[in-house]
C-alpha cells in the first residue's frame, strides 16, 4: 500500500473508533454499541471472526487454544483464553451451569478478562494503526500536494477535503471551536490551550465550500478575541485577502509537515 493509502486508512480507522466509542452508554445502559462500526474496525485490524452459539466472536492474536479474543457484544470484553471457555463464560448451556466450577467461571470472568468497552475499543485502534506503514518521503507529500492543487483547480470539492484530510492529520489539525465555525466552511487548524485555559487556535486552513477558495491564515486566534475573529470571518468572506491563498496553501501544507518533521 502507498502512504497515501496508509494515512487514508489512520484516518477511517480513527473515525470508527470515535464512533463506536460514542454509542457506548454509561454503566447500566440499555444503549446499544454501533455493532457495524466495531465490525469494520476489527477487519481494517484483521481479526478472524468465529460464530460461536449466539455469539460473534473475533480472534485478534494466538489461536482458538489460547488467544486474544473479543466478544462483540455491548460490553466488548477482550479475553485472554480460549475461545471454548468464552463461549462457556458468555452463553452457557443449562448442562454447563450446573457444573460448579463452570458457575464459578460464569459469575467472574475476572482472571482471564483484559478490558471492556472504551478500553477495548482504543486497543484495537492502537493495534490497527500499529500494522499500517506511515513512514513517507518528501515525495509522498508532492504527489498529496499536486493532487490538493489539481482537485482545488478541477473545483473537486471531495479531492480538496481528502487531500486537507491528510495534511490535518500530519499535522495534528482539527476542527475548530464553535465561535470560528463558519457557516458552509471546512476550517482545519492547530489548536492550542494556554495556561490560564484560553484556547488558541491557527495556524488555520479555511475551504469555502460553496465557492471553492482555499485560505491559509498563520495567525492564532484566542476564542474569545471578538475582533480577531471578526477579521477571520472578513477573509473567509473575501473582504480581506489571507496570506496565501488558491493552490499554494497546499505547499504551505506541506511545508508545515517538513517543518515538523525536521
Amino acid at each position: 500500500m502507498s502512504f497515501k493509502e496508509n494515512l487514508l486508512k489512520k484516518i477511517q480507522i480513527n473515525h470508527l473508533t470515535k464512533k463506536v466509542i460514542d454509542s457506548i452508554g454509561p454503566p447500566d445502559s440499555i444503549q446499544k454499541v454501533d455493532k457495524e462500526s466495531m465490525r469494520s474496525l476489527l477487519e481494517l485490524r484483521s481479526a478472524q471472526i468465529r460464530k460461536e452459539r449466539d455469539l460473534e466472536i473475533y480472534v485478534l492474536s494466538g489461536d482458538v487454544n489460547m488467544g486474544k479474543i473479543l466478544v462483540l457484544d455491548n460490553d466488548l470484553p477482550i479475553y485472554r483464553t480460549s475461545v471454548k471457555d468464552v463461549v462457556l463464560r458468555k452463553s452457557p448451556t443449562i448442562k454447563e451451569m450446573i457444573n460448579i466450577r463452570n458457575a464459578i467461571k460464569i459469575l467472574s470472568d475476572s482472571d482471564v478478562v483484559i478490558s471492556k468497552k472504551q478500553e477495548s475499543v482504543k486497543d484495537i485502534q492502537k493495534e490497527a494503526i500499529e500494522m499500517l506503514d506511515l513512514s513517507f518521503k518528501k515525495s509522498d507529500l508532492d504527489a498529496i500536494e499536486n493532487e490538493g492543487r489539481t482537485s482545488l483547480e478541477l473545483k473537486n470539492t471531495e479531492g480538496v477535503l481528502e487531500c486537507l484530510s491528510l495534511f490535518a492529520e500530519l499535522l495534528e489539525y482539527t476542527s475548530p471551536p464553535k465561535s470560528l465555525r463558519i457557516a458552509n466552511h471546512k476550517i482545519i487548524g492547530a489548536s492550542t490551550k494556554k495556561e490560564n485555559g484560553e484556547i488558541l487556535y491557527g495556524p488555520m486552513v479555511i475551504y469555502n465550500l460553496m465557492n471553492d477558495t482555499l485560505k491559509f491564515i498563520d495567525d492564532q486566534v484566542g476564542i474569545f478575541d471578538k475582533e480577531k475573529i471578526e477579521f477571520i470571518n472578513l477573509i473567509a468572506s473575501g473582504k480581506h485577502t489571507a496570506p496565501t491563498e488558491g493552490p499554494s496553501v497546499f505547499q504551505r501544507l506541506k511545508e508545515a509537515v517538513l517543518m515538523q518533521k525536521a
